[in-house]
């Protein structure tokens, strides 16, 4: 498991750029942080059995993410997400407006993306 874990980091703190990402214009890859690359990658991998295969899957998953959701959109949407798993009370009920709901959208799109390519 240690060696798993090593894996992925290093293979997280490795540049991440991607040609069509600049021919498109659509945003870096390399805006999503080491810590939110590895804490995706850790759970992805929890759920999908914890093999290095998960982990390619797992790593591969995060790259489209990263290439179709800027980091400050996926940011919001894993708040929102957090956010929504509160038992009642006002704050709560907040995150399940109509704009919450477009931002996870858009992040349920890119990992059916993500789930395509990589799975």
């Amino acid at each position: 498991m240690q060696n798993a874990i090593l894996v992925a980091c290093l293979l997280l703190a490795a540049p991440a750029f991607a040609a069509d990402d600049i021919a498109t214009g659509s945003g870096s890859r390399n805006d999503y942080s080491t810590e939110a690359r590895a804490d995706y990658v850790l759970a992805c991998m929890n759920v999908n059995g914890g093999t290095q295969d998960a982990l390619r899957r797992c790593s591969c998953s995060i790259d489209v993410i990263a290439s179709i959701l800027p980091f400050d959109r996926y940011e919001e949407a894993d708040t929102v997400l957090r956010m929504q798993k509160l038992t009642g009370g006002y704050l709560a009920g907040e995150f399940h407006v109509e704009r919450s709901n477009q931002i996870v959208r858009a992040l349920r799109e890119a990992q059916a993306e993500a789930e395509v390519r990589c799975f």
